[in-house]
């Protein structure tokens, strides 16, 4: 029997395919219709990072999607661009409490 150096004969992971187009609807479950700049319409859901730091989207925003080469009918939300005149918002109110 041979040895097996591993690296070298295992197969590389399928590289995902970045796309970018705007949010056409907002679906239940936390999932988008987004509209590709190709024309395709997909379905998409906000990744995990968006969700932790509370990143919202709205219909018309412009958004990049990562897809699977193995099902271009879906993908994730990973970027949300900023729109020209858009202020970051309101910061969170603090309270007169001590620690």
């Amino acid at each position: 029997m041979g040895q097996r150096i591993f690296g070298q004969d295992t197969l590389a992971k399928e590289e995902l395919l970045t796309m970018e187009g705007s949010i056409e609807e907002i679906l239940p479950d936390g999932r988008f219709a987004v509209l590709l700049d190709n024309e395709h319409k997909i379905i998409a859901y906000t990744a995990g990072k968006m969700r932790k730091f509370r990143i919202r989207t709205v219909v018309g925003d412009r958004v990049h999607v990562e897809m699977t080469p193995y099902d271009l009918s879906k993908g994730r939300i990973v970027f949300r661009e900023r729109t020209p005149g858009q202020t970051g918002g309101p910061g969170r109110k603090r309270g007169n409490f001590r620690r």
